[in-house]
């Protein structure tokens, strides 16, 4: 017997929906079951525990009275510190920019340059960074002792010029030489290593187009490698910042040496070493904020999307935070309209 037209529209009405490969929502009438994402219990009660700990090293610092905060405020920003730090920005500033002047040519010459000019630049890059920093310094500082006068004229001829090196290596011009010549080792590898992270096709490409190796280094090599070279610079500027604090040594009136002619008329040792923390760490975060920015500046067109800044991190983290606060405290959508059906 054939089946009636009821029949058949009951059949269609209960026949199972079609495969699509997507679950359907759960809803009112619906009986699969709710997805829950994972809960990350270890990782929510390592989170509590750091927390936990931070607040205590944090509490433990405020009230110490050991620290003597108030003796801190009082001399965080008095003339003889603030010349400190005005002085050690300007050695990092002057350092910084005199090395990688001086390491850029070496790098290109270890990579382009012939066997001698590269043997000589490998032999720098060798010597500095295989010696301690103080070494240099303390060689650069006894420098009359090794060369008494210093002169300009023909090799191996007669002198036009000397000067005696007593009255012309200063503390200040040491740190700057001992310092500059240090760095520039260092910025030598880090300009080589950001030239050789670009492809090698770039530059097969480029001289396929007629370009010459100047104009190829300058427009198409360089701008590739500062992706590389911009975040170890950066490194290297901060360590630039506190690797000045040595000069103090060679009574160079840098932050830290500034600070040690304090304490030791007022013997407040403890409240002035903080005191010198405190500003090596302020700019510390600025120069780290400028080296994001500079980042992002050189990440233009090798990703679609810039990297976040930390505050923009943050932005996003408590718009996620009160998208899910809203969609907890919102009235259940289904059991609504379950109500009102």
């Amino acid at each position: 017997m054939a089946p009636t037209s009821g029949t058949t529209a009951s059949a269609r009405l209960t026949a199972p929906a079609p495969a699509t490969g997507h679950p359907e929502p759960a809803g009112p009438g619906n009986d699969l079951p709710r997805i829950v994402p994972r809960r990350h219990v270890g990782r929510r009660l390592a989170a509590a525990t750091a927390l936990l700990v931070l607040a205590m090293v944090v509490n433990s610092v405020v009230r110490n009275q050991a620290f003597q905060w108030a003796v801190v405020g009082q001399y965080f920003t008095t003339t003889a510190v603030l010349d400190g730090l005005l002085l050690t920005l300007w050695l990092t500033g002057v350092v910084m920019l005199l090395g990688f002047l001086l390491g850029t040519p070496l790098a290109v010459l270890r990579l382009y340059g012939n066997p001698v000019l590269r043997a000589l630049s490998w032999g720098y890059v060798w010597i500095f960074r295989s010696t301690p920093l103080l070494v240099q310094l303390l060689f650069w500082f006894h420098i009359g002792a090794l060369y008494p006068t210093l002169g300009l004229g023909i090799p191996f001829g007669p002198q036009f010029v000397t000067v005696q090196t007593v009255n012309l290596f200063g503390p200040t011009l040491t740190a700057v030489i001992g310092l500059t010549l240090h760095e520039a080792a260092y910025a030598a590898e880090v300009v080589r290593g950001g030239i050789l992270s670009v492809d090698a096709g770039q530059t097969e490409a480029a001289q396929a187009l007629g370009l010459g190796r100047r104009r190829t280094l300058r427009r198409i090599v360089v701008p590739q490698a500062m992706r590389s070279i911009v975040p170890t610079a950066g490194n290297m500027l901060i360590g630039t910042l506190k690797g000045t604090s040595i000069v103090s040594v060679l009574a160079v009136h840098d932050l830290l040496y500034s600070v040690q002619l304090v304490y030791n008329q007022t013997y407040q040792v403890i409240p002035l070493l903080m005191v010198a923390t405190i500003w090596y760490i302020v700019v510390t975060t600025v120069l780290g904020a400028g080296q994001l920015h500079v980042e992002r500046h050189f990440a233009r067109g090798s990703a679609r999307a810039l990297p976040p800044t930390p505050l923009r991190r943050l932005r996003i983290r408590l718009a996620a935070v009160r998208a899910r606060l809203h969609k907890a405290t919102a009235p259940d959508a289904g059991s609504t309209i379950g109500r009102a059906r």
